[in-house]
């Protein structure tokens, strides 16, 4: 049992839990149990979070059998207060500001593990901008970092800049010291610019895999191009990164064009030096969220934000979210 308790003893909170297949638009927030809190867990009073992808899985009917048909809250970024904290508990105490990522983000609680995805959240950056880094920071820097490998100097380009993925790697590649290629809509190319990409594409008017420029790293999230085309601008030895998220919207036969641009992929990349990283799923680990903690707390990496929905406007923030044309990301006050 948790040594420190609650302020307040609440046995019951509102979240949005799913209990079978259901279309976004539908869903609707209901009285839950508080989450019980282990010896090393984290309970968080929620003020931000936003919407994902990866938030969408549980409402389908795969997510519903992988997930044992049992119920889930839904929702992954977080961002707020340390109401209580596991007698075993070390790195938190009540009180403090936090964000991250972790299952259960749409509720007013949710608990997290204190060596899992959280971490202290910089005083110079609000709730709202903390709670839309976990899913989307944490993708764009293993992308570039630990996947990529990205190193000083080097050359990357970053195929939908403009998401909410796409924002951060720009930002995160330019900390890390490289030339940053940036493709995206024309509406998009000044954000984009302003985020400090040194090259602005615009693939309404430019397709970047004929324009002739080579690359160390090609980071994909868009993925509207086949890896055959992509690694005409690999430079010799360099990776081709697929983030898979954003990649391929969920609209009709999008698990086919899945399956068919993974396959592609895979087979056009037998043959050849460059390495190839394709559809990765992000780790929220505890290291990543303390490095992005870093960057936000010096200035490097400023998370930018679409629209705003209220907790009562979850399904239409992960609709409009699931539309695939938001500018960055997507925040909800919770």
């Amino acid at each position: 049992m948790s040594a420190v308790l609650t302020s307040v003893e609440l046995t019951s909170m509102k979240g949005y839990r799913i209990e079978r297949p259901a279309a976004p638009g539908s869903l609707r927030p209901s009285e839950i149990a508080m989450p019980v809190v282990p010896d090393d867990g984290v309970l968080i009073r929620v003020h931000a979070s936003s919407a994902n992808p990866v938030d969408l899985f549980p409402t389908t009917l795969a997510g519903y059998l992988v997930g044992g048909r049992k119920p889930v809250v839904l929702g992954t970024d977080f961002a707020g207060v340390v109401e209580s904290v596991g007698s075993a508990v070390t790195s938190f105490r009540p009180g403090d500001e936090v964000f991250g990522g972790a299952r259960g983000a749409f509720a007013d609680y949710m608990c997290v593990r204190q060596s899992k995805g959280i971490a202290l959240k910089p005083g110079s950056v609000t709730f709202e901008q903390a709670g839309v880094v976990g899913v989307a920071g944490c993708t764009a820097l293993q992308a570039l970092r630990d996947h990529g490998r990205l190193q000083r100097g080097q050359c990357v380009l970053i195929n939908g800049a403009s998401g909410g993925v796409g924002t951060f790697a720009v930002q995160i590649a330019r900390a890390l010291g490289a030339h940053v290629t940036a493709v995206c809509s024309t509406r998009n190319m000044e954000m984009v610019r302003s985020l400090g990409a040194d090259v602005v594409v615009d693939y309404t008017k430019s397709d970047f895999t004929g324009l002739g420029e080579r690359y160390d790293l090609v980071v994909d999230i868009a993925g509207s191009h086949s890896f055959g085309r992509c690694r005409r601008v690999l430079a010799p030895g360099g990776t081709y990164v697929g983030t898979g998220a954003a990649a391929i919207q969920h609209g009709a036969g999008g698990s086919l064009r899945i399956i068919g641009h993974l396959l592609g992929t895979r087979v056009t990349s037998i043959v050849g030096s460059q390495r190839v990283v394709t559809l990765f799923i992000a780790s929220l680990t505890k290291e990543s969220m303390e490095f992005l903690a870093e960057l936000m707390a010096d200035g490097r990496v400023t998370p930018m934000i679409d629209r705003r929905y209220s907790f009562d406007e979850v399904p239409q923030a992960l609709e409009y979210m699931n539309e695939g044309h938001a500018r960055a990301k997507v925040a909800i006050a919770v």
